[in-house]
């Protein structure tokens, strides 16, 4: 017997790491100028770094494969064995990168809570340790947007107020900001009012704007160079990379603006699903993230897949559906269709 084959997929929510490259961006990718990037010659990716740093308002970047080796690098950068890294609780720091801070970096997290993924700044302040009897601070670590806590913004005046932390206490401020782009987008500021408080900042391109692979590491000059021995260390060393900055450098023209449309939908389809009695704290949908509470959620996302709607679990009870410029409002609407019924 042949095995039917598998539903046409209407709307994949499960992230938005699941957009493909675009024409253009293929078009791009062929026409890549490229050298070997592990000696800093790849003349694509170094226009990638020199614009992000640009946009960030940092002295430069460094191209990595992914969101997790940029945090990490950067953690090496600012951290010694033994420390404490403070972070909001929930941070994908330490949630989704696999305990690397403590096998690379040989420190640890020291958890602030963060209602809607807001640590309160006398609450860092109060987690820094100076005691001989405990693991000295090494950094300050924020994410924005806050992935767990459903895609959620830290407003500017936190951040500056966090920044006047680091600054007393002598300790250095890095920013996960895998979606820092849609951050910059929901508060309506460029992105240098963002990441111009911080030492060092992560931006993933694969995510919001939509570019296949990448991340990449701001700062000072110095701090990239040896940020580069560190991606060595891990592994990061792409050589001819030039063929995935073009890419990125299409996804970081253009994906920017099609964020607000991302939020737009991501509030459509949360409202209507509260509309039908589904849990969701539409406090926290703020950008292009919605979690879902519900019981069996793996079942339940394995019933909507049926269908044509793709989700992820996150947990036993918890459900997560991310918007993306690849889900059209046309599908949205099929997607709500399928979810609601």
């Amino acid at each position: 017997m042949t095995p039917a084959a598998p539903p046409a997929v209407l709307a994949d929510l499960r992230s938005d790491t699941v957009t493909t490259p675009t024409p253009e961006m293929r078009e791009a990718m062929a026409q890549a100028a490229v050298g070997d990037d592990v000696y800093g010659e790849d003349p694509t990716v170094n226009q990638l770094q020199a614009e992000v740093a640009r946009l960030t308002g940092h002295e430069a970047g460094l191209f990595m494969p992914s969101g997790t080796m940029t945090n990490q690098v950067a953690i090496a950068l600012h951290t010694r064995r033994g420390e404490e890294v403070v972070c909001a609780e929930g941070s994908h720091i330490y949630e989704w990168e696999l305990g690397m801070m403590a096998t690379f970096s040989g420190v640890v997290p020291r958890f602030v809570p963060a209602p809607l993924g807001v640590p309160d700044p006398e609450g860092v302040r109060l987690a820094v340790r100076h005691s001989i009897h405990q693991s000295p601070t090494g950094l300050i670590s924020l994410e924005n947007t806050h992935n767990k806590a459903g895609g959620t913004v830290i407003p500017l005046e936190v951040l500056v107020a966090i920044r006047g932390v680091a600054d007393d206490e002598g300790l250095p401020l890095h920013l996960d900001g895998a979606r820092v782009f849609n951050a910059a987008a929901a508060l309506d500021v460029p992105v240098s009012e963002i990441t111009r408080h911080f030492d060092t900042v992560s931006i993933c391109l694969s995510k919001g704007l939509g570019a296949p692979v990448g991340s990449v590491l701001v700062g000072s000059a110095a701090a990239m160079k040896q940020a580069h021995r560190y991606r060595k260390m891990m592994g990061g060393g792409m050589r001819q990379a030039g063929v995935l900055a073009a890419a990125a450098l299409i996804a970081l023209r253009d994906g920017p603006a099609r964020l607000k449309a991302d939020h737009r939908r991501a509030r459509r389809l949360a409202e209507a699903l509260v509309e039908v009695g589904f849990d969701v704290d539409l406090a926290a949908v703020q950008t292009n993230m919605i979690y879902v509470t519900l019981p069996d959620a793996a079942a339940q996302v394995a019933r909507w897949a049926e269908q044509g709607v793709l989700a992820s679990a996150l947990g036993p009870d918890s459900v997560r559906f991310v918007l993306h410029h690849q889900v059209s409002d046309e599908a949205l609407e099929e997607a709500i269709r399928v979810l609601t019924a």
